[in-house]
């Protein structure tokens, strides 16, 4: 999916699991299907979970840490269940990075699962949200350079994937509607938020939600930020439904429509190749962001 991409085999995650955590040596290693594009994921056993960072680079392990920070904050305050950091590994042959262990949690994600049209599945969501968005942030607020902060941050990224996306999708419409969303006003404090509310990250049994996995991105940010299933994975009914239990007011949803169409944007264009479930779930989320508007 990227260049400079690291490739990791279930031979190497073996490898790697036997000579730094010999508790786990013989257990099975198995490569996990996945449509995520920051880790390649292997289980161990049946209770745990490798995550390789696929890119290179000089801060994975200060990532790692405050990945696993996150998760342990996360797994406190939610009614879903979310994985739990167990380990650190070093770098090892034929892998040059830190690595991660958490607990696997079982469930379908949301990509393969029948509930778009769910107005149950869409009030868990919210419970969800209302969850974190509730505990107190003791005056943190958002420093990170990725979404989350100010709309107006993310112009130069949705140029660039505007540009880009010319032919895959109505751009000028799309432009007119960045126009109108990046200049919607905020009243309200940073709040405690996932960021990635993916249909890759909601797990799903028996039609209802699960657990939430892949939740390094979780950090207080405009909390408008995990209103994304709104439109990455909500049918309008359900979409409704999400919208009347989070009690959103029309700024807060308007933004929630720009941070769900910044992170498509960049999305639809980059793995419409590598990686063609992200990409045509950007572009189901563009769309459905050009009919609601």
């Amino acid at each position: 999916m990227h260049d400079g991409q690291l490739t990791v085999t279930s031979e190497l995650v073996a490898d790697l699991i036997a000579s730094q955590f010999p508790q786990w040596r013989g257990r099975p290693v198995r490569a996990v299907t996945s449509h995520g594009t920051v880790n390649a994921l292997f289980r161990i056993g049946d209770d745990l979970v490798a995550r390789l960072p696929l890119l290179p680079g000089d801060r994975v392990r200060d990532e790692l840490e405050q990945e696993a920070d996150a998760a342990r904050r996360l797994r406190a305050i939610s009614p879903y269940p979310t994985p739990e950091p167990i380990a650190i590994g070093e770098p090892g042959d034929g892998y040059p990075l830190p690595w991660a262990v958490y607990t696997w949690l079982d469930g379908t994600i949301a990509y393969d699962a029948d509930v778009a049209g769910s107005t149950a599945f869409a009030e868990d969501l919210a419970r969800f949200v209302i969850a974190l968005r509730a505990e107190p942030t003791d005056g943190r607020v958002f420093t990170g350079s990725w979404r989350g902060g100010v709309l107006t941050s993310q112009d130069p990224y949705v140029a660039d994937g505007l540009a880009r996306s010319r032919g895959m999708i109505d751009v000028d419409s799309l432009a007119a509607l960045w126009a109108d969303l990046r200049t919607t006003p905020r009243t309200e404090p940073d709040a405690w938020t996932h960021r990635d509310l993916m249909p890759g990250n909601l797990l799903v049994k028996d039609g209802r939600l699960s657990g939430v996995i892949d939740v390094g991105t979780f950090t207080v940010s405009d909390p408008a930020m995990d209103l994304q299933p709104a439109w990455n994975l909500l049918d309008p009914t359900a979409r409704k439904a999400f919208r009347t239990a989070l009690d959103s007011d029309d700024d807060e949803w308007r933004r929630g429509m720009a941070w769900s169409f910044a992170q498509a944007i960049g999305c639809l264009w980059y793995y419409v190749e590598t990686n063609p479930v992200m990409s045509r779930t950007a572009h189901h989320t563009l769309t459905a962001l050009l009919t609601a508007a």
